[in-house]
């Protein structure tokens, strides 16, 4: 299903109380929208999220009002779900939700009554960067590609195949919640999964430059391919350990150099989306992404040891 709420955004917009109007909108939409603010922005009842939606509304939106003219947004959102669905073998229920992210992630995944859902933050995909939206100006082209990504997730969390740790733990929670999730899942579990997820978009959205595909700058990727070798020796020893400053470290722009300290050496923001794809890389080409995004990790680390025999016998 696509829901689009994009329209019922820029109607809250002109109303006259546009914050009544907001409150009204969130109230509609409560179970998605606290989830999407729970988990990406603050706390939907927190004070600060007072101050986030006075300033979403005030933005300029003129760019939004462009792409929704310009771009059939669910058309888009419906071909780019029907080409993740096949190449993911989905087996249950996949919603796509179109919506004004308050400033968040530019796309993400989303549990809600035990349904999965990808949820696109349009305000990023209007091919003009907004500093009053935080809108990253990408084009609308790499809808389909970020679509991909987070229905990855969705189903190594969701689908009734999936042997992953975080189906379990995502099953235990009654949902999705990021930080708790960051918290009791494996390194080695969070690596993989945004790695499968960068297969995925490039399967489904193929001949972008490489970088693309992990949200890098060309440089960005230049140099995770360069410190490669030091970025597996860097996660080994934690990559069956817990917590949230592991996440935080090797998956979470803004930390400061001195929180991505390892081994003497400053690692690159959001490094984990390189070394994860690494890490699942043998599977993948092994078995396929469908396969890939429902395997435990031992899959993956068996797949390498084979590779890696290949390798040596074919030497």
């Amino acid at each position: 299903m696509i829901i689009n709420l994009i329209p019922e955004f820029l109607a809250v917009r002109a109303a006259g109380d546009p914050v009544a109007a907001y409150r009204d909108y969130v109230a509609r939409h409560r179970p998605l929208l606290a989830a999407w603010w729970h988990n990406y922005v603050v706390d939907l009842d927190s004070p600060p999220a007072e101050e986030v939606m006075r300033a979403a509304l005030a933005a300029d939106r003129r760019d939004l009002e462009r792409l929704v003219t310009d771009v059939d947004l669910e058309r888009v959102a419906s071909d780019a779900r029907e080409t993740a669905a096949g190449i993911l073998e989905l087996e249950g229920p996949l919603d796509v939700v179109l919506m004004v992210g308050v400033g968040a992630a530019n796309a993400a995944e989303l549990v809600v009554h035990g349904r999965g859902m990808v949820v696109v933050a349009v305000e990023h995909f209007t091919g003009v960067a907004n500093p009053e939206t935080f809108g990253l100006g990408l084009d609308p082209a790499l809808l389909p590609l970020w679509i991909a990504h987070e229905a990855a997730h969705v189903v190594r969390y969701c689908a009734p195949t999936s042997r992953s740790d975080l189906r379990r733990l995502v099953a235990e929670a009654a949902g999705y919640d990021c930080w708790a999730l960051a918290g009791r899942a494996s390194l080695r579990e969070l690596l993989l999964n945004e790695g499968i997820a960068v297969h995925a978009a490039r399967a489904a959205a193929p001949g972008y430059p490489e970088e693309t595909y992990f949200g890098f700058t060309r440089r960005q990727f230049r140099r995770m391919r360069e410190l490669e070798a030091f970025l597996l020796r860097a996660a080994q020893d934690d990559l069956d350990r817990t917590g949230l400053g592991l996440r935080l470290r090797w998956l979470t722009g803004g930390l400061t150099p001195s929180a991505r300290l390892v081994q003497g050496r400053v690692l690159p923001e959001r490094s984990g989306y390189y070394l994860g794809a690494r890490m699942a890389e043998a599977l993948v080409a092994e078995r396929g992404v469908a396969a890939a995004a429902r395997a435990a990790t031992v899959e993956f680390t068996a797949a390498d040891e084979r590779d890696l025999h290949g390798q040596a016998v074919g030497a």
